[in-house]
């Protein structure tokens, strides 16, 4: 299932925090293709180097979240971003919601952190923190409605299903991962579950009074 829409119907302002994030995630995967993979070990988030210096690291735990490791990682994540972003914001309010959004990079960050103590691979990537949206938009958007490409069809589901079938998918990959002990690349699952498991928990304080309601 490829979502490629959702209902914006109720959509109430321009998303310019979502938009921007793409401009600067597209932006910086150029910067980080001139620069190659001193580029990428300096910036990118690792592990064993950050527990050895957090101070002098700290800056990687955001820097990290605006690199990809491909074109078809950078597409993909924008992709989700610019689906279920600009409802999350909508309801947030651009403030709340650019906030939010890094809390939920962090809180992706260091769940894999905490399942890969020791390891010098470099972790790098949006997908934590757009977990953590897809994370929102479940919490306020249930009953959305997200239109899925299946074979050469596009049908209207349910965004219970489609989320939850990814965030399903994520988690039992994730157990399956942390029996990996071979320091190899590979996708940060356990990163996407942390940040989708923040992202759900955030929204219920950060959405505060913003949900729609009918005055008389």
């Amino acid at each position: 299932m490829l979502p490629i829409g959702d209902d914006n119907s109720a959509r109430r302002s321009v998303p310019v925090v979502t938009y921007a994030l793409i401009v600067l995630n597209v932006l910086f995967f150029f910067v980080e293709l001139s620069g190659g993979d001193a580029f990428i070990t300096k910036w990118a988030f690792v592990p064993s180097r950050f527990l050895a210096d957090p101070l002098g690291d700290f800056p990687t735990l955001f820097t990290s979240m605006f690199m990809h490791g491909g074109w078809l990682h950078l597409g993909s994540n924008m992709l989700y971003l610019w689906i279920f972003g600009d409802n999350v914001e909508d309801r947030l309010r651009q403030g709340k919601y650019l906030v939010f959004y890094l809390l939920c990079g962090l809180g992706a960050t260091f769940a894999q952190l905490a399942f890969s103590l020791d390891s010098n691979i470099p972790n790098l990537g949006a997908s934590g923190a757009i977990a953590g949206v897809l994370g929102a938009y479940l919490v306020m958007f249930p009953q959305g409605r997200v239109s899925v490409l299946q074979g050469q069809r596009v049908i209207p589901m349910p965004a219970l299903m489609v989320i939850g079938f990814w965030f399903v998918l994520q988690l039992f990959s994730g157990i399956g991962s942390i029996a990996e002990t071979a320091d190899t690349g590979g996708v940060a699952y356990m990163a996407h579950v942390g940040g989708f498991v923040a992202g759900f928990v955030l929204t219920f304080l950060f959405r505060g009074n913003n949900a729609p309601r009918l005055t008389g």
